[in-house]
């Protein structure tokens, strides 16, 4: 059962890994977006998340279910931090399990790539200098594939 869940706590990947644990699973995988120190050039102190929780929800149900149809998936959850996060702090996790590595690697890829398009959420970044600013990503309107229209570096994870 596809599992998407907003918390205000510390996400626990090791926690969250082990729920997705099964026999007939050859493949796991799973990503964090953590949160970094720097966008863009300015130095980021903490950030906040903030959403539409009842449309995320739903909508990241939506996402789950997609991907487990299309991939195969035998379980796959999906975490996301709201609220205030330091630096380093974890603030999405997706998780799979699937018969094969394959069918893992890319659908973990698939959901965070639509979660990060579809998902009423926002992100408002407070920076060392005293100032802050919501961030939006004006490449993420573009429609979301299996492979992205744009590439983030590694470390840009809203």
């Amino acid at each position: 059962m596809p599992d998407f869940r907003f918390t205000r706590s510390p996400i626990d990947g090791a926690r969250a890994a082990r729920a997705l644990a099964d026999p007939g699973c050859g493949g796991f995988a799973a990503f964090e977006g953590w949160v970094r120190d720097e966008n863009e050039g300015r130095r980021v102190g903490h950030l906040q998340y903030e959403a539409f929780e009842a449309l995320a929800l739903r909508e990241g149900e939506r996402i789950l279910e997609e991907a487990r149809v299309r991939f195969g998936l035998r379980r796959v959850a999906c975490e996301h931090r709201l609220g205030d996060l330091a630096v380093g702090e974890v603030a999405v996790w997706v998780g799979v399990s699937a018969a094969h590595r394959d069918e893992a690697f890319r659908a973990a890829r698939y959901i965070i790539d639509e979660v990060k398009h579809r998902l009423p959420i926002w992100k408002k970044e407070h920076y060392l200098d005293g100032d802050s600013g919501w961030v939006n990503c004006q490449r993420c309107a573009a429609p979301a594939t299996a492979e992205p229209a744009h590439a983030h570096g590694p470390d840009q994870v809203r």
